[in-house]
């Protein structure tokens, strides 16, 4: 596949730079400047009121005990420091139908909030927005909203995407395509939500010229492609096991960041207001939590599977995405720890002798799992030493062979 100076996004893992956990869908007619911090703030809100301490956080969601206090710990001071990594400006479904003047008006108004979050620094590390499909339909209105928004916007962010859904032809691939020629430097988002964008994933991402910097997958729209029924529509079905599996066999080595769907069922108390008796309490928390535990089962599928990113709906479902990467992290540190001081021992060995150690694969592939762990939170990178033997600047090289050149 050609390549541009997207590459860096591209292989954001390889070249030591971070894919974000969570991409945040918001329609784009709430986006402001500051929507990430406020987004922060609720998630803070919603953690203190329904988990006050790590072991009601434990119990809620089914986290390891032994971890309970540090991943709690963990999470909480992510929240407040970074709680959105990847927010998308959503022109599609979380924006919905509206008359053209509307959604001119609503462009108008999200590309100068993003420059005024740029110039003001309250954006998150990654941001872009999402088109209306370029089907028939709705094509012209999202070639109008693409070009409207790139223009007004000026000045974009470094880590900029727009993102493409509902792709049921090449042929809107190419168009897309045409429609950014004039914007070189921004990288392209394509959603996996039909058979044909599952089946023609390789060639989607060809026309794209080396541009393509993540695949999401859309799994109800996905499932009901298929004709799967409204109540089996969900992340842990086979046929979504199915896509995504396709989706990691088809994008192996390219580098392209791929990104699972959102859990639908949000953790939102059905009582609000200040003046709630102990029954309306006690129910808000058993919502907050079933729902809570869903999320956390879905993130951790996800993870066991090779989808290291998702889509978060909901301020509230933040503080189980950090707790459910940074305890599937934890998890496995101290093997992947030993099993890293292992094989640098083992190629040192072999290099010495003159013998060709044949499974760097494997030791580039535990350097990844630090990597990752490191850039979203779960490991301190004060840490990194102590647990690798490594020291930070070699870490960050992500290349295994380059580390044993220096050992």
């Amino acid at each position: 596949m050609a390549m541009t100076r997207l590459q860096g996004l591209a292989f954001r893992i390889m070249d030591g730079m971070r894919q974000p956990v969570h991409v945040v869908y918001g329609g784009a007619n709430l986006f402001k400047s500051d929507t990430p911090r406020k987004l922060g703030k609720l998630a803070e809100r919603t953690l203190a009121d329904y988990a006050p301490d790590a072991g009601v956080l434990a119990d809620a969601i089914g986290l390891p005990s032994d971890l309970a206090a540090t991943v709690y710990e963990r999470v909480a001071e992510k929240l407040r420091r970074e709680a959105v990594e990847d927010y998308r400006i959503d022109f599609e479904d979380g924006f919905g139908t509206r008359s053209d003047a509307e959604e001119d008006a609503a462009v108008d108004a999200a590309a100068a909030q993003l420059s005024k979050g740029l110039e003001d620094g309250t954006l998150p590390p990654f941001i872009g927005f999402r088109v209306k499909s370029f089907g028939d339909e709705s094509k012209a209105r999202a070639l109008r909203t693409l070009n409207r928004f790139l223009k007004a916007a000026g000045k974009l962010p470094d880590e900029f995407v727009v993102t493409l859904p509902k792709i049921s032809s090449l042929e809107q691939v190419s168009a897309f395509m045409e429609a950014l020629e004039p914007y070189p430097n921004v990288g392209v988002e394509l959603m996996v939500e039909t058979s044909l964008s599952l089946t023609k994933l390789a060639e989607m991402v060809e026309l794209t010229n080396g541009r393509c910097v993540g695949a999401h997958f859309g799994p109800y729209d996905y499932t009901s492609s298929l004709g799967i029924t409204s109540h089996n529509q969900h992340l842990l079905h086979p046929a979504c096991h199915f896509a995504r599996s396709t989706m990691l066999m088809t994008l192996a080595g390219t580098g392209i960041a791929l990104s699972d769907g959102p859990t639908n069922v949000l953790p939102i108390p059905p009582y609000r207001g200040d003046s709630l008796n102990e029954v309306q309490k006690a129910e808000n928390r058993v919502v907050v939590h079933r729902a809570w535990k869903l999320h956390y089962r879905h993130v951790r599928d996800a993870l066991y599977n090779g989808f290291y990113q998702g889509w978060d709906l909901h301020p509230a479902q933040f503080p189980v995405r950090y707790a459910a990467v940074y305890s599937f992290f934890l998890e496995g540190l101290e093997a992947a720890s030993e099993r890293l001081r292992n094989f640098i021992r083992m190629a040192m060995q072999a290099t010495r002798v003159g013998d060709v150690f044949d499974d760097a694969a494997t030791g580039q592939g535990l350097l990844n799992y630090f990597l990752r762990a490191m850039s979203c939170g779960a490991i301190p990178e004060s840490d990194i030493p102590a647990l690798t033997g490594l020291t930070l600047e070699q870490l960050r090289s992500a290349s295994f062979a380059k580390i044993l050149e220096t050992l």
